[in-house]
């Protein structure tokens, strides 16, 4: 089960998502009104979804505060706007979130989001593809510098967790380590890479061949 964590600053649009949410089987673990307000109400449990409502004039400063908050690096993030395509598609995904969706988008649809922002994938709407791929395609075509120091055995295999969707307690699982030490690797990997979310860091990873697929 989806376990999804709701932010919104309207009252009526959290009890609204949770209903929705409710219906189709998915568990809403808490909600709050703001990202800063994140940390008082979050639950003790592993957030797996965190589905943020950015429409609005608000989007602007969400994603700021998304990207000050570190909140990328330890959970996927779901984004609900009514901004029209832009560059700040990409932007968004490039501070590490995982889901790009129109604030009408159909329930059934969203689900579909929830569980593929849960696996690790990204999602995005039609109407953002063309506003996110010029961007890509441009960094795509520059060949990867050399890293100044590569990843160790241990990282690549870290990596190659992060890959799958992974979260630190999850890889600290796998590897017989303590979180800490999880949360110590997905660092060095990001400083080593140069990248500022793990999703970044996977990119950044299969243009290098550093991961299998």
């Amino acid at each position: 089960m989806i376990r999804v964590f709701l932010i919104a600053a309207s009252p009526l649009a959290r009890a609204t998502l949770q209903d929705l949410l409710a219906a189709r089987g998915v568990k809403v673990v808490g909600s709050a009104a703001s990202i800063d307000a994140l940390n008082e109400r979050a639950p003790d449990a592993e957030i797996g979804v965190l589905l943020v409502d950015a429409s609005g004039d608000q989007s602007e400063s969400i994603l700021a505060d998304l990207a000050d908050s570190g909140l990328a690096s330890e959970t996927s993030i779901v984004l609900l706007t009514d901004r029209p395509a832009t560059r700040w598609s990409f932007e968004a995904l490039r501070s590490g979130v995982r889901a790009i969706l129109p604030g009408d988008i159909a329930p059934d649809q969203l689900l579909a989001a929830l569980q593929a922002a849960n696996a690790g994938l990204v999602v995005l709407h039609p109407a953002d593809v063309n506003a996110a791929l010029p961007a890509t395609a441009a960094s795509v075509s520059q060949p990867p510098a050399e890293l100044a120091e590569p990843l160790t055995r241990r990282e690549r295999e870290v990596l190659q967790m992060l890959a799958a969707g992974l979260g630190n307690k999850e890889i600290a699982a796998r590897l017989a380590i303590s979180d800490h030490t999880a949360k110590f690797h997905v660092a060095s990997i990001l400083g080593k890479l140069g990248a500022a979310t793990r999703t970044e860091a996977v990119a950044l990873g299969i243009r290098r061949g550093l991961i299998l697929l």
